[in-house]
């Protein structure tokens, strides 16, 4: 089962981003979280597979938990999130070792799915994912 950690402090987004990521992988398990304090308490205690990180938390910077995340573990793929899709925030988003970059207006749900499918895929063949 692919472990998801949803980070974005505006509730009704991270709901509607849930139900989308449940309705494709109904065994995927989503936790949420409002706060950076909020997202590393739970990515400690779930290890997830998968990070979507919202770039602006409410006066908090999701680059900064990107960086945090890092020094825990550097192979979780990470992707941020934003309402702002200009280079200089996808190059910052880089730089803190976002490994994907959506635009929450311009990307696509499909283009989610198939990241997810991916993550999901490479930790299979590498033997951490139980095939369902």
């Amino acid at each position: 089962m692919l472990r998801t950690l949803l980070v974005d402090d505006n509730a009704s987004f991270r709901h509607s981003f849930r139900e989308h990521l449940c309705q494709h992988a109904p065994g995927m398990d989503v936790v949420e979280a409002g706060s950076v304090r909020d997202a590393l308490a739970k990515f400690a205690e779930t290890s997830p597979d998968m990070v979507f990180i919202d770039i602006d938390l409410a006066g908090q910077s999701g680059l900064e938990l990107t960086r945090k995340i890092r020094e825990h573990r550097a192979d979780t793929p990470i992707a941020i999130l934003t309402n702002y899709d200009l280079p200089e925030y996808r190059e910052a988003a880089e730089r803190a070792g976002a490994n994907y970059f959506f635009s929450k207006g311009g990307s696509s749900m499909e283009e989610v799915l198939t990241l997810l499918d991916s993550v999901s895929f490479e930790r299979q063949r590498r033997g951490e994912l139980e095939i369902p």
